[in-house]
């Protein structure tokens, strides 16, 4: 009898997924369409793996060595293995509530060929208005400042290898260059991008490797972190902020063929951006040691070759597309409200769109401050938004008998079925809301203030030298805390 019942669910769990539209254009064979699915047209497993890996590592792999000189080593790595589990978790119960959701208004003859689902919808459908509005608020904010600080990375990045412009005159050509993201219709048309950029992270990941093991450690380096609270904390809630980049997992789950293999996706794409971020944050804070507490970006203690150039390009590619990942659900959110979610026309669209831009654009001028802001984003709203929210609805989606019984996707075996999961979801909420949300909202709040006091808002070079005593000397860094010792932080200098 179970295993019928089982069955049914494997059958049920298949009809998810089957786009009319998609499959007939799967089946075409002219040249045109062929070359359209290759580059521009995915939903298979693999896309949505790709469009994982790279959305997860973008910008702040070159934060988590600043986030292990606050953390020291052992804790760093820690967090990344930690946090790394606890945010594929929190990923699988997202795709459990969609296929929920999913399996539930298809049953009710609902069309979803020329709407694209959303994690507030999903919410919607499954536990009413109030639910919807509080993930929405959550949701939207996170993509916005998730939006704003690629944007800022852009302006950081660009200036090591091209210091003639200021970082804030280099946020308005970058503003200008991501608002070209509205021509791309949805998460099927990254298929080559996110293929692209998932090499340009592994190219700069194993270059940071590689160029901080060649370079060895800096004279009198010193590894004595952690040494205070707040730093502690705030990289902590960097590294939550690094593994917490599943706010777009519904739309990249709706983009998809079959649904319903998704479960796994995440963490397998988490695995390998840990062997990624691990090795390169572990070896340049080796090398590097202290130092890191006053640079937040790690290409400003590496010295400028041909190879760092090629890191820094790649990145600005990467961030782009990165851009492209968060900013795309606030797109539909924005044509949703509007009434254009459903046009056919992509210039409309696109012109519909370019307003989601203009804030974003402005936020990154006002809050330039690359590092700091992750950990603020971290604490603030991605502890609510993937961690907590999610946690808490499958608790609430799944809390009577009748709803367990007829769930679509029972939770598995080795995880302690439905005992097992509500364990570890009430785990995740305490855990988060004590430690990521309550300290790390504490500390992160600290150096982000600290940050405005030192250097105002709107400044027009966050972390630039002054004077620079070489057009390629590496940038300033970021305003340590204020320290007992009067004595000013080391600077290293490159010939």
């Amino acid at each position: 009898m179970a295993a019928a019942a089982g069955s049914d669910k494997v059958v049920e769990t298949v009809i998810v997924g089957n786009y009319v539209e998609m499959e007939s254009e799967g089946k075409s064979r002219d040249i045109k369409s062929k070359v359209s699915k290759l580059f521009w047209h995915g939903g298979s497993a693999y896309d949505a793996w790709f469009s994982c890996a790279s959305n997860q590592v973008a910008q702040v792999l070159l934060t988590l060595p600043y986030s292990f000189s606050q953390l020291g080593m052992v804790s760093g790595i820690a967090f990344q293995l930690f946090y790394g589990l606890m945010g594929s978790w929190t990923a699988y119960l997202i795709s459990i509530l969609y296929v929920e959701y999913r399996t539930r208004k298809e049953r009710e003859k609902v069309d979803f060929r020329n709407h694209v689902i959303q994690w507030f919808e999903v919410l919607d459908g499954l536990l009413g208005k109030h639910w919807r509005n509080v993930g929405l608020a959550f949701n939207c904010t996170f993509l916005l400042f998730g939006s704003v600080i690629q944007l800022i990375a852009c302006a950081s990045n660009i200036y090591y290898i091209n210091d003639n412009l200021d970082k804030r005159t280099w946020t308005y050509i970058f503003g200008a260059c991501c608002a070209t993201t509205v021509f791309i219709p949805s998460f099927h048309n990254y298929r080559i991008w996110s293929f692209l950029g998932l090499l340009m992270t592994t190219y700069t990941a194993w270059y940071l490797t590689i160029a901080s093991l060649l370079h060895g450690q800096v004279e009198d380096v010193k590894h004595s972190g952690p040494t205070k609270l707040v730093l502690y904390f705030t990289g902590a809630t960097n590294i939550l902020y690094t593994f917490g980049g599943h706010a777009v997992t519904v739309e990249i789950m709706h983009a998809m063929w079959k649904p319903q293999k998704f479960k796994a996706i995440y963490l397998l794409a988490t695995l390998y951006v840990l062997t990624l971020t691990l090795p390169s944050a572990a070896a340049v804070y080796w090398a590097f040691g202290d130092l890191l507490l006053n640079h937040s970006n790690a290409f400003s203690l590496l010295p400028r070759s041909p190879f760092r150039d090629m890191a820094v390009i790649l990145m600005l590619i990467h961030q782009f597309i990165t851009f492209g990942f968060a900013c795309t659900p606030l797109y539909f959110v924005w044509e949703k409200a509007i009434g254009m979610h459903e046009c056919k026309s992509l210039c409309k669209r696109a012109a519909a769109r370019l307003p989601v831009v203009v804030p974003i654009w402005f936020l990154a001028i006002i809050f330039p401050f690359f590092g700091p802001i992750n950990s603020t984003v971290g604490s603030l709203l991605v502890s609510f938004t993937v961690y907590i929210i999610p946690a808490l609805a499958h608790i609430f989606t799944f809390r009577s008998a009748a709803a367990r019984e007829n769930a679509v996707e029972q939770p598995p075996k080795y995880f302690g079925r439905w005992v097992g999961a509500y364990v570890i979801n009430i785990f995740v909420v305490v855990w988060v809301l004590i430690v990521g949300f309550g300290f790390g909202g504490w500390a992160s709040v600290t150096n982000f203030i600290h940050q405005i006091d030192t250097f105002g808002l709107f400044t027009k070079c966050y972390q630039c030298p002054l004077p620079p005593s070489s057009p390629h000397l590496a940038a300033n860094a970021t305003a340590p805390l204020p320290s007992p010792s009067p004595s000013p932080p080391p600077r290293i200098h490159h010939p």
